[in-house]
């Protein structure tokens, strides 16, 4: 075990300041890409943030392996083409359109002849009104725990923690954003959900490498530039271990849920383990080093001198 002159020890003796303009450049690229594929593709909304129509039926009856049945029922009808996810117990259907009286009556009539006589439908319908407030209120959510968190670390540390520290965030939620227009998944309220989950867990790993730089910084007796690279270095390597067993716990309970989950909850699941992944890299990799570009250009403190005696 090796003990720094910040007294704490650490077994990182990765140079993670000298290396941080490759990450820096790393992180750039993945933004640039990620808002070319946004202009491009956009984001899937579900219908919790576009008009249409939820449809969730519990059934009695196995219905598994039905989904080709059901769509062609469907089809037939002149129902459309939802987005089906079947289980063995329920069966729900996401329509793009408001089902009108006499496409609600003919799905559930034609479903108990077809299918099972005992289902139980229920119809959730959207209407632009409230797809187009849903979708303001999940962004002033996130704005709002984006600018609590600001202050929260300016009172607590100072305003570049608080910079650094939103940029991490911000380079999170939106690798996650990225990732989801890319492949053109689903995007709803779970979906939002995740994303504040995401900047929760990312803010509690950026607050403990903070703090131990505000500790080490304390201590330590600061008289170049290099020494403040020395500081940040120890300071992400004594929480290296930590940041990493804490992302990898969560990490075990995101890809079981993703692999066992219903399929309700398999892509808040991948956001989560996105959002994780995503977390630890912005926290280690990005926070700090950005932190200490910040602080030397901070202006040196002049001394104040004081009249000589006559």
């Amino acid at each position: 075990m090796r003990f720094n002159k910040f007294g704490h020890d650490s077994n990182i003796k990765f140079d993670f300041v000298k290396r941080s303009r490759y990450f820096f450049i790393f992180s750039i690229a993945i933004t640039i890409l990620g808002i070319a594929m946004l202009g491009i593709f956009g984001m899937n909304y579900g219908v919790d943030f576009r008009a249409g129509s939820s449809v969730d039926i519990a059934v009695k009856k196995d219905m598994s392996g039905q989904k080709e049945a059901i769509e062609k029922f469907l089809a037939d009808n002149g129902l459309g083409q939802p987005a089906i996810t079947v289980g063995a117990s329920r069966v729900t259907m996401r329509f793009d359109t408001v089902l009108d009286d006499a496409k609600e009556r003919t799905l559930k009539d034609g479903f108990a002849a077809n299918f099972d006589k005992d289902a139980s439908a229920e119809v959730n319908t959207v209407d632009v009104e409230i797809a187009k407030e849903l979708e303001r209120n999940a962004l002033i959510a996130m704005l709002v725990a984006s600018l609590g968190i600001v202050i929260y670390v300016s009172i607590r540390f100072e305003w570049r923690f608080a910079l650094a520290a939103i940029v991490a965030l911000m380079h999170d939620a939106f690798i996650v954003i990225s990732v989801f227009s890319i492949l053109q998944l689903e995007v709803n309220l779970p979906f939002i959900v995740a994303v504040l989950t995401i900047i929760g867990y990312s803010i509690n790993d950026t607050i403990v490498i903070f703090d131990r730089v505000r500790e080490n910084l304390r201590f330590a007796k600061i008289k170049k530039p290099s020494d403040l690279d020395e500081l940040v270095n120890a300071s992400v390597g004594q929480t290296f271990t930590r940041s990493i067993n804490t992302v990898l716990t969560v990490a075990v309970a995101a890809i079981c849920l993703l692999i066992f989950g219903s399929e309700a909850i398999k892509l808040f699941s991948l956001a989560i383990l996105i959002g994780l992944v995503s977390g630890a890299y912005s926290s280690i990799f990005i926070a700090s080093p950005l932190w200490l570009v910040l602080k030397k250009k901070q202006k040196p403190k002049t001394a104040v001198k004081t009249p000589a005696a006559s």
